[in-house]
Protein backbone atom coordinates (compact mmCIF):
# COMPACT_ATOMS: atom_id res chain seq x y z
CA UNK A 1 0.00 0.00 0.00
CA UNK A 2 1.55 3.12 -0.82
CA UNK A 3 1.43 6.02 1.35
CA UNK A 4 1.79 9.66 0.45
CA UNK A 5 4.82 10.80 -0.07
CA UNK A 6 5.01 13.98 2.43
CA UNK A 7 4.11 11.45 4.86
CA UNK A 8 6.47 9.01 4.03
CA UNK A 9 9.09 11.67 3.92
CA UNK A 10 7.92 12.75 7.63
CA UNK A 11 8.07 9.42 9.26
CA UNK A 12 11.33 8.99 7.84
CA UNK A 13 12.84 11.96 9.52
CA UNK A 14 10.70 11.41 12.89
CA UNK A 15 12.26 7.78 12.75
CA UNK A 16 15.78 9.22 13.51
CA UNK A 17 14.48 11.36 16.72
CA UNK A 18 16.26 9.61 19.86
CA UNK A 19 12.89 9.70 22.19
CA UNK A 20 9.63 9.44 19.97
CA UNK A 21 6.45 8.80 21.66
CA UNK A 22 4.10 6.77 18.89
CA UNK A 23 0.21 7.31 19.98
CA UNK A 24 -3.05 6.65 17.93
CA UNK A 25 -6.71 6.73 18.73
CA UNK A 26 -8.33 2.58 18.25
CA UNK A 27 -11.69 3.05 16.22
CA UNK A 28 -11.66 4.08 13.17
CA UNK A 29 -7.99 4.41 13.52
CA UNK A 30 -5.92 0.88 14.13
CA UNK A 31 -9.21 -0.97 13.99
CA UNK A 32 -11.99 -0.63 11.15
CA UNK A 33 -15.28 0.75 12.45
CA UNK A 34 -18.22 -1.59 12.89
CA UNK A 35 -22.00 -1.88 13.51
CA UNK A 36 -21.24 -3.21 16.83
CA UNK A 37 -18.67 -1.29 18.83
CA UNK A 38 -18.03 -4.85 21.12
CA UNK A 39 -16.92 -6.15 17.68
CA UNK A 40 -14.16 -4.32 16.89
CA UNK A 41 -10.43 -5.46 16.57
CA UNK A 42 -7.47 -4.07 15.84
CA UNK A 43 -5.57 -4.57 12.32
CA UNK A 44 -3.50 -7.34 12.55
CA UNK A 45 -0.54 -5.91 10.61
CA UNK A 46 -0.91 -2.78 12.64
CA UNK A 47 -1.24 -4.21 16.11
CA UNK A 48 1.72 -5.96 15.11
CA UNK A 49 3.77 -3.33 14.29
CA UNK A 50 2.94 -1.08 17.26
CA UNK A 51 4.01 -3.80 19.58
CA UNK A 52 7.00 -4.34 18.00
CA UNK A 53 8.00 0.04 17.62
CA UNK A 54 7.25 -0.12 21.66
CA UNK A 55 10.01 -2.84 22.34
CA UNK A 56 12.61 -0.58 20.48
CA UNK A 57 15.14 1.53 22.06
CA UNK A 58 14.06 5.33 22.52
CA UNK A 59 10.37 4.26 20.99
CA UNK A 60 7.19 4.76 23.10
CA UNK A 61 4.13 4.29 22.34
CA UNK A 62 0.25 4.94 23.26
CA UNK A 63 -3.71 3.94 22.45
CA UNK A 64 -5.67 7.44 23.29
CA UNK A 65 -9.55 6.36 23.11
CA UNK A 66 -12.81 7.18 23.71
CA UNK A 67 -13.60 4.11 24.84
CA UNK A 68 -13.47 2.92 28.77
CA UNK A 69 -9.99 1.93 29.90
CA UNK A 70 -10.83 -2.05 30.46
CA UNK A 71 -12.50 -1.74 27.80
CA UNK A 72 -9.79 -0.68 25.24
CA UNK A 73 -7.64 -3.15 27.00
CA UNK A 74 -10.23 -6.13 26.36
CA UNK A 75 -10.54 -4.96 22.75
CA UNK A 76 -7.33 -4.03 21.93
CA UNK A 77 -5.21 -6.80 23.18
CA UNK A 78 -2.51 -4.85 23.58
CA UNK A 79 0.60 -6.06 26.27
CA UNK A 80 1.92 -3.23 28.93
CA UNK A 81 4.32 -1.59 26.45
CA UNK A 82 1.37 -0.07 24.89
CA UNK A 83 0.32 2.84 27.10
CA UNK A 84 -3.77 2.81 27.41
CA UNK A 85 -5.27 5.51 27.97
CA UNK A 86 -9.27 5.21 27.98
CA UNK A 87 -12.36 7.82 28.12
CA UNK A 88 -10.68 10.52 25.48
CA UNK A 89 -7.87 11.00 27.27
CA UNK A 90 -9.01 11.24 30.90
CA UNK A 91 -8.91 7.86 31.93
CA UNK A 92 -4.92 6.42 32.81
CA UNK A 93 -4.46 3.49 35.16
CA UNK A 94 -3.89 5.60 37.64
CA UNK A 95 -7.12 6.75 37.79
CA UNK A 96 -8.71 9.82 35.91
CA UNK A 97 -7.30 13.47 35.57
CA UNK A 98 -10.77 14.96 37.03
CA UNK A 99 -13.07 13.86 39.79
CA UNK A 100 -16.35 12.28 38.41
CA UNK A 101 -19.84 13.82 39.31
CA UNK A 102 -21.74 10.43 39.68
CA UNK A 103 -25.15 12.09 41.01
CA UNK A 104 -24.70 13.87 36.93
CA UNK A 105 -24.14 10.69 35.32
CA UNK A 106 -26.83 9.14 36.20
CA UNK A 107 -28.80 11.85 35.35
CA UNK A 108 -27.56 11.37 32.03
CA UNK A 109 -27.70 7.95 31.74
CA UNK A 110 -31.85 7.43 32.84
CA UNK A 111 -32.25 10.55 30.29
CA UNK A 112 -30.68 8.70 27.12
CA UNK A 113 -32.09 5.55 28.03
CA UNK A 114 -35.70 6.74 28.13
CA UNK A 115 -34.40 8.26 24.59
CA UNK A 116 -33.14 4.78 23.14
CA UNK A 117 -36.29 2.49 24.82
CA UNK A 118 -38.35 4.02 21.97
CA UNK A 119 -36.26 4.13 19.02
CA UNK A 120 -34.87 0.14 17.38
CA UNK A 121 -31.65 0.57 16.65
CA UNK A 122 -30.61 3.77 19.50
CA UNK A 123 -27.97 2.49 21.78
CA UNK A 124 -26.37 3.83 25.04
CA UNK A 125 -23.18 2.33 25.98
CA UNK A 126 -22.21 3.53 29.97
CA UNK A 127 -18.84 4.47 30.99
CA UNK A 128 -17.08 5.67 34.10
CA UNK A 129 -17.20 9.34 33.10
CA UNK A 130 -19.85 9.06 30.15
CA UNK A 131 -22.66 8.27 28.67
CA UNK A 132 -22.91 7.94 24.83
CA UNK A 133 -25.72 7.80 22.57
CA UNK A 134 -25.54 5.41 19.32
CA UNK A 135 -27.62 5.68 16.36
CA UNK A 136 -25.24 3.96 13.76
CA UNK A 137 -27.47 0.59 13.39
CA UNK A 138 -30.99 3.11 13.41
CA UNK A 139 -32.88 4.43 10.81
CA UNK A 140 -32.53 7.63 9.35
CA UNK A 141 -35.85 9.27 11.10
CA UNK A 142 -35.47 7.35 14.75
CA UNK A 143 -31.62 8.15 14.55
CA UNK A 144 -32.44 11.97 14.10
CA UNK A 145 -34.89 12.37 16.34
CA UNK A 146 -32.88 11.19 19.02
CA UNK A 147 -29.82 12.86 18.42
CA UNK A 148 -32.27 15.82 18.60
CA UNK A 149 -34.12 14.73 22.11
CA UNK A 150 -30.51 13.75 23.27
CA UNK A 151 -29.11 17.62 22.35
CA UNK A 152 -32.54 19.32 23.64
CA UNK A 153 -32.28 17.46 27.14
CA UNK A 154 -28.29 18.44 27.65
CA UNK A 155 -29.16 21.81 27.75
CA UNK A 156 -29.96 21.34 31.98
CA UNK A 157 -26.54 19.25 31.94
CA UNK A 158 -23.25 20.74 33.00
CA UNK A 159 -21.81 18.04 30.75
CA UNK A 160 -19.31 18.02 28.05
CA UNK A 161 -20.86 16.83 24.64
CA UNK A 162 -19.14 14.97 22.35
CA UNK A 163 -20.28 14.59 18.73
CA UNK A 164 -19.03 12.05 16.65
CA UNK A 165 -19.54 9.73 13.99
CA UNK A 166 -23.19 8.46 14.57
CA UNK A 167 -22.82 9.40 18.64
CA UNK A 168 -23.17 11.44 20.62
CA UNK A 169 -21.45 11.44 24.64
CA UNK A 170 -21.52 12.93 27.56
CA UNK A 171 -18.64 13.37 29.99
CA UNK A 172 -18.92 14.58 33.34
CA UNK A 173 -15.51 15.18 33.30
CA UNK A 174 -13.18 17.31 31.19
CA UNK A 175 -11.99 15.32 28.11
CA UNK A 176 -9.25 16.10 26.47
CA UNK A 177 -6.96 13.85 24.18
CA UNK A 178 -4.36 16.75 23.44
CA UNK A 179 -4.35 17.27 27.00
CA UNK A 180 -2.97 13.02 27.49
CA UNK A 181 -0.78 13.52 24.74
CA UNK A 182 0.91 16.32 26.88
CA UNK A 183 1.07 14.03 29.66
CA UNK A 184 2.49 11.26 27.90
CA UNK A 185 5.17 13.63 26.30
CA UNK A 186 6.36 14.79 29.67
CA UNK A 187 6.04 11.10 31.27
CA UNK A 188 8.13 9.58 28.58
CA UNK A 189 10.65 13.36 27.62
CA UNK A 190 9.56 12.28 23.95
CA UNK A 191 11.50 15.26 21.54
CA UNK A 192 8.57 14.61 19.20
CA UNK A 193 4.82 12.77 18.84
CA UNK A 194 2.90 11.39 15.99
CA UNK A 195 -0.63 10.21 16.10
CA UNK A 196 -3.32 8.76 13.86
CA UNK A 197 -7.02 10.28 14.44
CA UNK A 198 -10.20 9.76 12.43
CA UNK A 199 -12.70 11.75 14.58
CA UNK A 200 -13.79 15.36 15.67
CA UNK A 201 -12.43 14.09 19.29
CA UNK A 202 -8.88 13.62 17.78
CA UNK A 203 -8.49 17.41 16.60
CA UNK A 204 -8.22 18.07 20.29
CA UNK A 205 -4.81 15.97 19.74
CA UNK A 206 -3.75 17.62 16.46
CA UNK A 207 -4.09 20.59 18.40
CA UNK A 208 -1.78 20.76 20.59
CA UNK A 209 0.85 18.80 18.07
CA UNK A 210 4.12 21.63 17.75
CA UNK A 211 6.83 21.72 15.57
CA UNK A 212 8.57 18.46 14.85
CA UNK A 213 5.49 16.56 15.67
CA UNK A 214 3.30 14.62 12.80
CA UNK A 215 -0.65 14.13 13.06
CA UNK A 216 -2.13 12.32 10.53
CA UNK A 217 -5.88 12.51 9.62
CA UNK A 218 -7.59 8.92 8.60
CA UNK A 219 -10.53 9.88 6.36
CA UNK A 220 -12.47 12.29 5.23
CA UNK A 221 -13.55 15.90 7.08
CA UNK A 222 -11.99 18.98 7.84
CA UNK A 223 -8.80 18.71 10.06
CA UNK A 224 -6.23 20.41 11.93
CA UNK A 225 -3.30 17.24 11.31
CA UNK A 226 -0.59 18.43 8.53
CA UNK A 227 -1.08 14.50 6.66
CA UNK A 228 -3.72 12.68 5.82
CA UNK A 229 -4.58 9.07 4.88
CA UNK A 230 -7.86 7.28 3.65
CA UNK A 231 -8.75 4.23 6.26
CA UNK A 232 -7.15 1.97 8.60
CA UNK A 233 -4.93 -0.32 6.58
CA UNK A 234 -2.67 2.58 5.64
CA UNK A 235 -2.04 3.52 9.51
CA UNK A 236 -0.93 -0.11 9.52
CA UNK A 237 1.20 0.51 6.65
CA UNK A 238 2.67 3.95 8.36
CA UNK A 239 3.07 1.89 11.08
CA UNK A 240 4.83 -0.49 9.02
CA UNK A 241 6.79 1.88 7.29
CA UNK A 242 7.83 3.66 10.35
CA UNK A 243 8.91 0.12 11.82
CA UNK A 244 11.12 -0.49 9.14
CA UNK A 245 13.09 2.60 8.99
CA UNK A 246 13.54 2.98 12.86
CA UNK A 247 14.49 -0.73 12.93
CA UNK A 248 17.24 0.30 10.35
CA UNK A 249 18.88 3.20 12.47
Amino acid sequence: MSLPVDLRDALARAALIPRLLITSDFDGTLAPIVNNPADARPLRDAAKALVALSELPGVSTALISGRALEVLRELSGMPAAVHLVGSHGAEFDSGFAHPIDRALLDTITDALQAIAASRPGVTVELKPASVALHVRNAEAADAEAALDQARTASRAWDAQLTEGKAVLEFAVITTDKGEAIEILRDEHEASAVIYFGDDVTDEKAFRRLGDGDIGVKVGPGETLAAYRVDEPEDVAAALKYLLDRRSAN
